[in-house]
């Protein structure tokens, strides 16, 4: 955090979850990676009980501008569909106004800017980033806001404030993260690939727990082949687990797998990641896929290197 009298500056880091999706709810061990992305907050002094906020893309685009005032967030007043952004923000804002009252009682109003390092688009965390820069901001609990507020397991509060690979378990109900310092040898080999298509997770969770169903034995499943990845000397024991990961989900969720759908005649392995069908994949093969995925028209190919923050 940088913080001078008039300005206050806080960041989070993106995130990808390499496995455990969708179960990571049901108390799946997950693990998940901090992104070289995430978002900034920046807080100064404003005037007329309101907040100014403004939400800028990565290109410098704005793609959301609005005047709040404090009693639409003391009273969490909704609006019209339209504004469906300015309703999450008022919810977020209400939730954390309900833990820590002064910082609207105890001011005239904000100047607010957020700024994303990475395309709104690509659904790296550009709501969990948000919950905890205004955790962190507010000094209050980013899980309890998230929970309170957006919903979700929480991996991805756990991302934005960590700097290493994180092993993560709701245990009754609790978040666990636990740090764990992956960077094999073989991470030059990994690549995520986006699919042009940011996937909505609230939607995607909804859908999950529409399909009914027990779950525990491929819970059981789903966390050895979590350790399995973690623990991964070599990349044909890492791609075997990622495979085996996506066999085991695609059973659960009923649900073709992206290699499937997309990249059947792949040389390598393609892992989806977070919620199926959008956002990133994760590829790991012996030979740079780069030109592959551009010649099926997916030209944003990331590198471990370029993608991942590590220590």
């Amino acid at each position: 955090m940088e913080q001078n009298e008039t300005r206050q500056t806080f960041y989070s880091n993106g995130k990808l979850l390499i496995t455990g999706e969708y179960l990571v709810l049901e108390g799946a061990l997950a693990f998940a990676l901090p992104t070289k992305f995430g978002q900034n907050l920046k807080v100064e002094e404003g005037t007329g009980q309101l907040l100014h906020w403004t939400s800028y893309d990565s290109d410098g685009s704005i793609w959301f501008e609005d005047y709040i005032s404090f009693d639409s967030i003391i009273q969490k007043e909704r609006f019209v569909e339209e504004k469906s952004i300015r309703n999450t923000l008022i919810e977020i804002l209400h939730e954390a106004y309900l833990v820590s009252p002064h910082f609207i009682k105890e001011s005239h109003g904000y100047k607010i800017t957020t700024e994303l390092t990475f395309p709104k688009s690509w659904g790296l965390g550009t709501s969990s980033t948000l919950i905890n820069n205004i955790a962190q901001w507010l000094q209050i609990d980013a899980y309890e806001l998230l929970k309170n507020s957006f919903g979700g397991s929480g991996y991805d509060i756990a991302c934005a404030q960590k700097k290493s690979g994180i092993l993560y378990q709701l245990i009754d109900g609790k978040p666990v993260a636990e740090e764990v310092h992956f960077h094999p040898d073989f991470t030059n080999k990994i690549f995520f690939v986006y699919l042009n298509k940011k996937q909505n997770s609230k939607a995607a969770i909804a859908s999950f727990y529409g399909k009914r169903g027990h779950h525990d034995q491929s819970i059981a499943t789903i966390n050895k082949l979590t350790q399995a990845v973690v623990s991964a000397t070599g990349p044909g024991p890492f791609a075997l687990a990622l495979q085996q990961h996506e066999i085991e989900m695609s059973n659960v969720l009923e649900l073709a797998t992206i290699k499937e759908i997309l990249f059947p005649d792949f040389n390598g392995t393609i892992k989806s990641l977070g919620a199926w069908g959008g956002d990133f994949v994760l590829s790991i093969a012996k030979d740079d896929p780069t030109a592959y995925f551009k010649s099926k028209g997916f030209p944003v190919v990331i590198s471990y290197q370029e993608m991942i923050l590590s220590q």
